[in-house]
């Protein structure tokens, strides 16, 4: 089942364009990993999904209703944890979670139940008096987390969540995303990281506010025209541009760490027969770099 569908959803602000008619459809209980760069669209995007900023044009519908007629109960159904920790440094740990059950209009039997489980989850069972300045970035993202699925929601949004956050804090993050996900939560979550879109079921590459890419990781990376080459050298930008110079017909070239990587078709392969290269599976990142630049040509011409 469908739980998140928009169709050209498009926002303007004055005479910028910081969503352009993005189609989106997301199935209950997976996670959608929402990447790009910074400016490119993310955080406006989610904001329209979650009832926050009405779209300019287009239409969307979360969990079977109407974005722009029906934001405030859409509110009721969902999650939303922003890139910026929002909780109040001034409150206990508990306290941030008694203020949000309140907002959330828990009941009193409900809510000392689920707050005890959040804590349980964050791992802040024995901080629970502590208060929330004092905590490290990775324990007060993972309080905001609990603020924001204290009420079930159906829909999580999280935007950049573990930005700023140490490697060890990220791992536990996801590990909760997992399981949340398993339960039937479906996560929508931008990030700048690679690996941890890895993991996600469905990926979406959002530049210049246009959607250019949407599909599994698998699918992302079986559908790149061409072969990956992997050329191992020394001196990256040196090859980049001694290969360059050569014109060499090819899809793509760009220096890759200790590498440069070249996306060439089959019957172009002998071209090169004088570098020790090795065919690669792309990642992520090839397949991004891939598309930014498709995409760019498409705009200049």
């Amino acid at each position: 089942m469908n739980v998140i569908e928009t169709e050209d959803l498009t926002r303007v602000f004055g005479d910028f364009v910081a969503v352009n008619k993005v189609s989106l459809t997301i199935k209950q209980g997976s996670i959608y990993g929402f990447l790009g760069p910074n400016g490119s669209g993310k955080s406006t995007t989610i904001r329209m999904l979650c009832g926050i900023l009405t779209p300019t044009s287009g239409t969307g519908r979360i969990l079977g209703l109407d974005l722009a007629a029906q934001g405030e109960a859409i509110k009721e159904h969902i999650g939303y944890m922003s890139q910026k920790f929002s909780l109040y440094d001034d409150l206990t740990v508990v306290e941030n979670l008694e203020f949000y059950a309140g907002l959330y209009s828990m009941s009193a039997s409900g809510r000392k139940e689920r707050i005890d489980v959040m804590l349980e989850m964050a791992g802040l069972k024995d901080r629970r008096q502590e208060m929330t300045a004092n905590l490290a970035g990775g324990w007060k993202q993972r309080l905001a987390l609990g603020c924001s699925i204290l009420h079930k929601p159906a829909i999580l949004f999280l935007d950049e969540p573990t930005g700023g956050v140490d490697p060890k804090s990220r791992r536990m993050f996801w590990d909760i995303i997992y399981d949340l996900s398993q339960q039937g939560t479906t996560v929508m979550v931008t990030t700048h990281f690679m690996d941890e879109a890895e993991h996600c079921d469905y990926i979406g590459f959002i530049y210049e506010g246009c959607l250019i890419a949407d599909d599994t990781p698998a699918n992302l990376k079986q559908n790149l025209p061409g072969l990956l080459l992997e050329l191992p050298t020394q001196d990256p930008m040196g090859l980049f541009t001694d290969l360059t110079g050569k014109h060499l017909e090819v899809l793509d070239l760009y220096p890759y760490g200790t590498s440069v990587h070249a996306l060439v078709s089959e019957e172009r392969l002998s071209d090169y027969q004088a570098y020790a290269y090795n065919i690669i599976t792309p990642s992520l990142e090839d397949i991004f770099v891939y598309y930014v630049k498709s995409k760019r040509k498409e705009l200049v011409v």
